[in-house]
């Protein structure tokens, strides 16, 4: 086959002859060695309306082990029967009612907000009780109302007695919680603020008073973590250390305080699986303002007369603290 080319260069045309031989190939494939025929297998089940996949595919696909169903939440606990148990703080002191109604406070608060009616709530707490008067005095009468939930709010007044002993309350707060747990009861009791920080004292007896309330609290703490109940912390609770939670004397909530108080109980009562119906409001209502001429007249009938008696039992302690203060062994 012939091909031309023709190249022109300043007005210098060449014409080039060129030659192409095609040559023709043909490729026969070789024959292939034969093999023995496998034996003939049954072909998988498969279904005929759906393509087939690859085995990669199929493997993947491969029928699982049907999930276990859902645990469904457990249902929330309804408490019917509410006790309170303790000492002033647990009567109500610092939130009184109206046309001298007495004391509300953290129990009836409670109370409303867990939907315990009136034939459902006990509160045979009183002023100056002790831990030992909670287990001897307080506990029969609980237990022949079988609570729900009691909570236990006692301890300040050991610390502010010549005989505190930290060993004898952890005993007693441990038999308290044992014995309403085996009827069925959720008890939650408290652990202290630093009341140092709250009522005015001097630096030294501030100091005492500390190291009273760490002991109990250290008491508390051993009890609790054995027993693994719930327990209001008053240290690490929002405002506690607000002079707008505490009443005139310093020594007892507010109305706000015992609010707080409830809030916090309700809380722990929540995480411990119980209903919360009416949750508890910080917006004070329902209770009396005290007036100035109230607080007067409480300082002078009450709050120095306990003051004085108190006193005199914590002074000893208070100076054996300032004795080693001044040589050096106080914390």
């Amino acid at each position: 086959m012939r091909r031309y080319l023709t190249i022109t260069e300043g007005g210098f045309r060449c014409r080039m002859v060129f030659r192409v031989t095609v040559i023709s190939v043909q490729v026969t494939q070789a024959p292939q060695p034969t093999r023995p025929p496998e034996p003939a297998t049954s072909p998988e089940p498969r279904d005929p309306a759906s393509p087939r996949e690859p085995a990669a595919s199929r493997e993947s696909a491969a029928p699982q082990a049907p999930a276990a169903p859902r645990e469904s939440a457990a249902p929330l606990k309804r408490a019917r029967r509410l006790a309170v148990l303790g000492d002033s703080t647990a009567v109500g002191l610092g939130d009184p009612l109206p046309h001298r109604g007495g004391w509300r406070g953290v129990g009836p608060l409670v109370a409303a907000a867990l939907g315990v009616g009136e034939d459902g709530y006990l509160n045979p707490s009183f002023t100056g009780a002790r831990m030992n008067c909670v287990l001897s005095e307080q506990l029969p009468l609980v237990l022949a109302h079988r609570p729900d939930v009691a909570l236990i709010v006692v301890g300040m007044n050991d610390t502010l007695r010549p005989d505190f002993d930290a060993e004898r309350i952890s005993a007693d707060l441990t038999e308290i919680i044992r014995t309403l747990a085996a009827v069925g009861t959720t008890v939650v009791p408290v652990r202290f603020h630093d009341h140092g920080k709250v009522f005015r004292l001097p630096q030294s007896l501030k100091r005492a008073l500390s190291a009273r309330v760490a002991e109990l609290n250290a008491a508390i703490d051993a009890v609790v973590a054995a027993e693994g109940v719930p327990c209001l912390d008053l240290d690490t609770m929002p405002g506690a250390y607000d002079l707008t939670a505490w009443s005139v004397d310093r020594l007892h909530p507010s109305e706000l305080g015992h609010r707080m108080l409830a809030l916090g109980f309700t809380a722990l009562l929540a995480d411990a699986g119980f209903a919360v119906p009416e949750p508890v409001s910080l917006t004070c209502s329902g209770g009396v303002e005290p007036s100035a001429a109230g607080h007067f007249g409480w300082l002078v009938l009450k709050g120095v007369p306990w003051l004085w008696r108190r006193g005199r039992e914590f002074l000893p302690y208070a100076a054996v603290i300032m004795w080693r203060s001044l040589r050096g062994h106080g914390d």
